[in-house]
């Protein structure tokens, strides 16, 4: 046996007690997975055994310097560029903060907190489309690949009312598309982040879970707009604050509770983001579940954005941004 496939037998071994490594003699030696035992990553030849149990396991996998300086420098100048309205995007939503109004470049405006929903602009669509990106994407979606929520975060300096946090909360609640384990979140320092101006933490396993029930915190300063929070969870649970360098980008499922704290520091912190998904995957009816909140937030937005678009549904706004960057377009 290869010292790959006995590092994969071991692997699986920690998941199921059970044999999980099947030979097969053929003229060349294959080993494959009993597939039930590795539910939430794909074969693809990419991750070590050792980075498939990590996620399998705890639902977040860190490759650091997977995205070179050249390429952040351009996605920081094109936020820059939107920010000062030199470009105009199609369907770019802009969120500022409730509570800081001093802006990063424009006087006399609020801050831009973050850039959702920028598909349309060549430059930072870019990024969902990195070799480098797509290539560990793949282990999570397979091969035909939608790019489905594109997001550039802009975290300021907290302004004392603490609306520079974001409660902890699944992304599944906002996305009316399903199986959960074959969609998968990118997102990329595009500077240090640390503790201190406000990481990403993670709960370690909650991938695991159910999707939970979602709305806004009761906190006291405000929250902004869609930063729903997860109403019941362990506050004890363990938690990872991911500090990170330049270019190393974090993958994540859809339902491992996350959230990140203030920004305490006079900077501003920024990442970028991409949540891909299977083309195989479908839409499904939220109307009656958990979701249904934040399907009228999305609906009653959508209806500002474009009047008389009144028989648009949750799912619409999801197929209208959604853009295949990989094989095939099928369910989505």
């Amino acid at each position: 046996m290869s010292r790959a496939a006995e590092r994969l037998r071991v692997v699986v071994g920690h998941l199921d007690r059970s044999p999980a490594v099947v030979a097969t003699p053929t003229s060349a030696q294959t080993y494959t997975l009993d597939a039930p035992k590795l539910k939430y990553t794909l074969d693809n030849d990419l991750l070590t055994p050792e980075e498939r149990l990590l996620y399998e396991q705890n639902g977040f996998l860190v490759v650091r310097n997977l995205v070179a300086d050249d390429d952040v420098a351009s996605f920081r100048k094109e936020f820059e560029r939107i920010c000062q309205q030199k470009v105009a995007v199609p369907g770019l939503l802009v969120m500022r903060d409730v509570a800081i109004s001093k802006s990063e470049f424009v006087p006399d405006q609020k801050a831009v907190t973050k850039l959702q929903d920028f598909q349309e602009d060549p430059e930072l669509f870019r990024y969902c489309a990195l070799p480098q990106i797509l290539k560990y994407v793949e282990c999570f979606t397979g091969p035909d690949i939608m790019a489905m929520h594109t997001m550039l975060i802009n975290k300021p300096p907290d302004a004392g009312k603490k609306t520079s946090r974001h409660p902890m909360h699944q992304d599944l609640h906002y996305f009316p598309f399903r199986p959960a384990d074959r969609i998968v979140c990118a997102w990329t320092a595009l500077e240090r982040v640390n503790r201190q101006n406000g990481c990403l933490v993670v709960l370690p396993g909650t991938h695991t879970g159910a999707l939970k029930e979602h709305d806004y915190p009761d906190w006291e300063g405000g929250v902004n707009k869609m930063y729903h929070g997860v109403r019941d969870y362990n506050p004890q649970h363990p938690r990872v604050h991911l500090e990170m360098e330049k270019g190393d980008t974090v993958f994540f499922h859809p339902l491992l509770i996350h959230g990140s704290g203030m920004n305490q520091t006079q900077g501003f912190r920024k990442a970028i983001s991409c949540h891909y998904a299977s083309s195989d995957c479908y839409y499904i009816d939220v109307k009656g579940t958990t979701q249904e909140n934040i399907e009228n937030e999305v609906k009653e937005i959508a209806s500002k954005k474009y009047p008389g678009a009144t028989d648009v549904t949750f799912q619409d706004t999801w197929a209208f941004r959604s853009r295949l960057v990989q094989g095939e377009r099928r369910g989505l």
